[in-house]
C-alpha cells in the first residue's frame, strides 16, 4: 500500500481484506450485462502511526460523483435526521429568523434534503454537490446549489462571492474523499473565522464492534476515530470542540469543529470519546485483530441461510439497493440463485442491476406481488424504520432477514427475532 494520505507514513497494518468487488454505485443497465466491469481491491489497512483506517485511492471521486445514483431524499428517518440537525445547529450557532447575514454551506448537500430546511427558516444558504443529476435536483427543489468538488480553490471562490459561512456542513462526505488535506482545507477556507464546521461520518469504534464490513468500499477511503479525525481536521487548520455519538449508519460521529484560533479547549465529551476509543484497543493493534474472523462468520452464516432456504423451495428476494449492499453480495458470492432480486424506493434504480453480482434491482410494490418467504434487507442502518414499513410482509407469513452485526430473523410484525 502507499504512504498513509494523513501523516505520510509507510506503516500500516491489515484490517480486513474484501477481495476485488466493482465499485459499489456503478449499478448496471440491462445493455451492460454482456460486458466486462472493472473489479478493484478492497483491502482495509490501518496506519499505525496516526490511526486512520483507509483503502488505496484506487478510483477517483469523479468516476462516482459526477452522474450518482443514491438521494438523500428517499429515506424518511434521513431527512427528518436533517429537520432535527438544522433545528439544533440554528440554535448552537446562534442563526435565529434575525440573522439577516448568516450563511450556511453544505458540502456534498445532495438532492437538497437537509438544505431545504435553512430555506425554509430563511436562511441565505448554498449546496456545494459534485454530482450533476442530484444537484440538479436540488435546484429544482429550491436550493441554491454549485456543481464542483470541494477543494481549497473552491472554498476560496464561494468565499469571495458569497463571504464566510458561518456554519458549514459535511455530512457523509469525510470518508468519500482521498485529499483529506485538501478537503480539510477547503472547509477551512469556507468557513469564518469565529465559524462552525459540523462534520458526521461513520464511527470506526462501532464499525469494527458491530461487524459493520459492508460499509468498507471504494468510496469510502478512509475510517475514522475521534482521534484519528482530530489529525485530519489538524491538517487543514480546524480543530475539533465537541464530539456526538449518533445512531445513524449504524453508528456515526458528529464532530464539531472550528478554525484553530477560536477553537478553545474541547468538550468533556471529546475527551469521554477519546477514552472509549483506547479503551476498544483502536490506538494499538488488539482492537482490530480479530475483526477479519467475525466478518468471516458473518459471510458463512448469511450464505448458509440462503442455501438452506434454497434447497427447502423458499423464496428471499432483497429490499434496498445502498452501496453498502453491494461490498455484502460480492463478498459473500451471492447471485440471483439465492437472491432472486432486490427492490429500492429509487426509482433511478429500477430496471438497473447491482455490480458485480448482477441482481436486478425492482421497485418496491414488487415485493407484495410476489408474497415472498423472506426479504434480506440490505440498508440493516434502517432496521427501525424498515422492520415498520414493510411489516405488511408478515401478513402473508413472510419474515425480514438481517445480516448485520450478526444474522437475525424478525418473526412477526411485534419485530421478534428468531
Amino acid at each position: 500500500m502507499s504512504r498513509c494520505r494523513l501523516c505520510g507514513s509507510d506503516a500500516t497494518a491489515s484490517v480486513v481484506d474484501l477481495g476485488a468487488t466493482p465499485p459499489c454505485e456503478s449499478f448496471l443497465a440491462a445493455d451492460q450485462l454482456e460486458q466486462a466491469e472493472p473489479a478493484y481491491p478492497l483491502h482495509l489497512r490501518v496506519c499505525t502511526d496516526c490511526w486512520l483506517a483507509q483503502i488505496p485511492p484506487l478510483i477517483t471521486p469523479e468516476d462516482t460523483f459526477s452522474e450518482y445514483a443514491y438521494f438523500s431524499s428517499f429515506s424518511t428517518s434521513w431527512v427528518e435526521h436533517a429537520r432535527t440537525f438544522v433545528a439544533d445547529a440554528v440554535q448552537r450557532v446562534g442563526l435565529g429568523a434575525d440573522s439577516s447575514d448568516a450563511f450556511v454551506v453544505e458540502v456534498a448537500s445532495n438532492d437538497g434534503y437537509l438544505l431545504k430546511h435553512v430555506v425554509d427558516r430563511g436562511i441565505r444558504c448554498l449546496g456545494i454537490e459534485p454530482s450533476v443529476n442530484v444537484g440538479a435536483a436540488a435546484r429544482d427543489a429550491g436550493v441554491p446549489t454549485l456543481t464542483e468538488f470541494l477543494s481549497p480553490a473552491t472554498g476560496a471562490a464561494v468565499r469571495a462571492e458569497h463571504g464566510p459561512a458561518d456554519l458549514v456542513v459535511a455530512n457523509n462526505v469525510y470518508a468519500h474523499i482521498p485529499d483529506v488535506v485538501g478537503f480539510t482545507e477547503g472547509l477551512r477556507a469556507l468557513v469564518a473565522d469565529d465559524g462552525w464546521v459540523s462534520i458526521e461520518v461513520q464511527h470506526l469504534l462501532t464499525l469494527i464492534e458491530e461487524n459493520q464490513y459492508d460499509t468498507i468500499y471504494h468510496e469510502h477511503f478512509q475510517y475514522y476515530t475521534v482521534a484519528s479525525a482530530i489529525r485530519a481536521l489538524a491538517s487543514g487548520g480546524l480543530a475539533l470542540v465537541d464530539v456526538e455519538l449518533l445512531p445513524t449508519h449504524g453508528g456515526s460521529i458528529r464532530l464539531w469543529a472550528r478554525p484553530t484560533e477560536a477553537a478553545g479547549e474541547p468538550s468533556q465529551r471529546v475527551a469521554e470519546v477519546l477514552d472509549r476509543e483506547k479503551a476498544a484497543g483502536l490506538q494499538d493493534l488488539s482492537g482490530y485483530t480479530e475483526f477479519s474472523a467475525r466478518v468471516a462468520k458473518v459471510r458463512r452464516d448469511l450464505l448458509k441461510f440462503l442455501i438452506t432456504a434454497a434447497e427447502e423451495g423458499k423464496t428471499v428476494v432483497g429490499y434496498g439497493a445502498p452501496g453498502k449492499g453491494n461490498t455484502l453480495l460480492n463478498h459473500c458470492g451471492i447471485r440471483p440463485d439465492l437472491l432472486a432480486y432486490t427492490v429500492d424506493r429509487n426509482p433511478y434504480k429500477h430496471g438497473r442491476y447491482t455490480p458485480g453480482t448482477r441482481i436486478p434491482i425492482l421497485p418496491p410494490e414488487q415485493i407484495a406481488a410476489d408474497k415472498p418467504d423472506y426479504v434480506l434487507i440490505l440498508p440493516w442502518n434502517l432496521r427501525a424504520e424498515l422492520v415498520e414499513q414493510l411489516s405488511y410482509v408478515h401478513e402473508w407469513g413472510g419474515r425480514l432477514v438481517f445480516p448485520i452485526p450478526e444474522l437475525s430473523i424478525v418473526e412477526g410484525a411485534s419485530g421478534g427475532t428468531a
